[in-house]
């Protein structure tokens, strides 16, 4: 809800927060709070920060990485903001391993 406001600190640092309480345990959840972080940095335009991540999310098992793709990369509008970067480009048209 904050990064839809436009509030990239206050966005970020709740990510960040719901990560550092996640118990690795349950690394579904986890998984799920590293998706929403890096769609928070690419909303942003945070390229540094989303690339990484993404990078990272394609190489989790399929299992725990529920619908990220890289054909979701290629249409999902929260990461328009990365297109054109060659390295998000790479990750769009990779075969996600």
């Amino acid at each position: 809800m904050l990064a839809g406001l436009g509030d990239r600190e206050q966005a970020l640092k709740y990510a960040d927060a719901a990560l550092s309480l996640m118990p690795w345990k349950d690394a579904l959840d986890a998984v799920g709070f590293e998706d929403t972080r890096a769609r928070i940095a690419a909303r942003f335009g945070l390229k540094d920060l989303a690339i990484p991540a993404l990078e990272h999310l394609l190489k989790t098992p399929i299992p725990l990485r529920k619908t990220l793709t890289p054909a979701l990369l290629r249409l999902d509008p929260d990461f328009d903001p990365l297109r054109g970067d060659p390295r998000f480009e790479k990750l769009a048209h990779s075969d996600g391993k």
